[in-house]
């Protein structure tokens, strides 16, 4: 899908760079629809599920021990557990957790989680100046709404070309939403925007590792910082974004520059924002949305020759593992996926654990699921067949998977998927606690009641 030939540098783009700066740093506080802000109050409650629940993965035990080395001051805390480190490490690791599972939120338009890298550097970042839950509401819809953009600007081509989305776009969102918390003016705000610019992170390469959850928690601290050094003077191109030698025409060669001006303002891409009922890529929930719903229809996996799958060509190129080794490999295998859909009637973390992955009943399973690329097939669809031994064909298609927006999750739905990432690390009756905290954040006075919360 990457390209072959490059477009020749834009020189009369618009100036992105200070009509977004304006806009955070002008836009009034809660200047939306009630509907922008509950989707606000979901993104974040998602969020918070979903690094507490990764608290104690061995990738958040890796990143913690390297970032003890450096020997923090005790600013913000690592949530999930007991220890506190400075914001910009916090920032890291709760950006790390958040995406460790790949059960955080999902930008459908961009294929981008927003929230991982600028939550974790706004909630950070709150903590340390005590802001309050209003403050870090306003800077998360503005944060992602820049990274958003963004993203819709260059997508496909910059993610074609082996850029992780969320990473490269997730650092000028956290700038941006750091720079609205600090009350930074137009000019710093740009400024921001401009360092940030400099500290794209991400690569496909690392997807199925550890460093895959590492881009957002890189993009959360590279953000933070940029914001932080802007507020203190440090000074960027003005026109970091759109310039020729820019971030966009650098990583990129499509630039539609009106995906960032049209309906500045007045449309808000938090409004798209989905939550994923499966903890794995985004591109497998239809196959295992069709899986589940098979199981439902009595097909079980004794039965089964085989499963025929017809799926974009996006899937194979993003998970098409055959025979992942470990839970994070298993994320990306759309083989796996279905095999534990049709097997257990769901695909959580557990079901992406390695022990299941390598569960023999599994492994047989996944031998038996066969995938075909049709061009025809929406990125979002899928068209299964589960061809069974009596020789009966029982076909099931998904247009609109569970967790999509047509579909989407519903605020139990969302809230049960909380209490099982964070009621093993935490306890019900805190998971009780953080849930009422985050129906109010719009009230809460100062962030540090909630993040004590979720300390461990």
């Amino acid at each position: 899908m990457a390209r072959n030939t490059h477009v020749p540098a834009d020189t009369s783009a618009p100036p992105i760079t200070a009509i977004l700066a304006r806009f955070v740093a002008g836009h009034r506080s809660r200047g939306w629809s009630d509907a922008v802000d509950r989707e606000a109050h979901r993104t974040f409650y998602n969020w918070l599920g979903c690094a507490i629940g990764a608290a104690r993965h061995e990738a958040a035990e890796a990143a913690l021990d390297a970032v003890q080395m450096l020997q923090p001051a005790p600013q913000a805390t690592v949530l999930g557990r007991n220890e506190k480190v400075d914001m910009a490490s916090a920032a890291l690791i709760n950006g790390i957790t958040s995406h460790t599972f790949d059960f955080d939120d999902t930008h459908l338009k961009t294929i981008i989680h927003p929230a991982g890298p600028v939550a974790s550097a706004v909630l950070a970042l709150g903590e340390q100046r005590g802001a309050s839950g209003r403050i870090v509401l306003d800077a998360l819809v503005l944060g992602i709404d820049v990274a958003c953009r963004i993203g819709n600007t260059m997508y496909p081509d910059h993610y074609d070309r082996g850029w992780h989305i969320t990473g490269s776009t997730g650092t000028l969102g956290a700038a941006a939403g750091c720079a609205r918390l600090l009350g930074l003016d137009e000019r710093k705000t740009a400024m921001a925007l401009g360092i940030a610019a400099s500290q794209p992170v991400g690569l496909r390469e690392q997807f199925g590792t550890m460093t895959k959850p590492f881009h957002p928690g890189g993009a959360a601290r590279a953000g933070l910082l940029s914001a932080l050094l802007a507020s203190r003077g440090f000074t960027a191109s003005e026109r970091a974004l759109e310039a020729p030698r820019g971030f966009v025409q650098v990583v990129s060669d499509k630039r539609a520059w009106h995906e960032v001006t049209d309906e500045l303002g007045e449309r808000f891409e938090i409004s798209f924002n989905t939550y994923k009922p499966f903890a794995c890529g985004i591109v497998i929930h239809p196959s295992i949305d069709a899986c589940v719903r098979l199981r439902g229809q009595g097909v079980t996996a004794s039965q089964v020759e085989r499963i025929e799958l017809r799926v974009h060509p996006l899937v194979l190129e993003l998970t098409g593992k055959k025979t992942p080794k470990d839970g994070l490999q298993g994320k990306f295998s759309v083989y796996h996926g279905c095999a534990v859909g049709l097997l257990y009637g769901r695909a959580g973390e557990e079901e992406f654990s390695d022990a299941v992955v390598n569960d023999p009943q599994v492994f047989a399973l996944r031998d038996k699921v066969q995938a075909t690329v049709d061009p025809a097939i929406d990125e979002a669809s899928v068209a299964v067949t589960a061809v069974l031994t009596d020789g009966r064909r029982v076909e099931m298609r998904v247009d609109h998977a569970i967790g999509s927006m047509q579909n989407p999750l519903s605020d139990a739905q969302l809230q049960a998927k909380f209490y099982a990432l964070v009621a093993p690390v935490l306890g019900q009756a805190r998971a009780d606690e953080i849930t009422a905290a985050c129906r109010a954040l719009d009230s809460v006075e100062d962030i540090r009641s909630l993040t004590a919360l979720c300390a461990g």
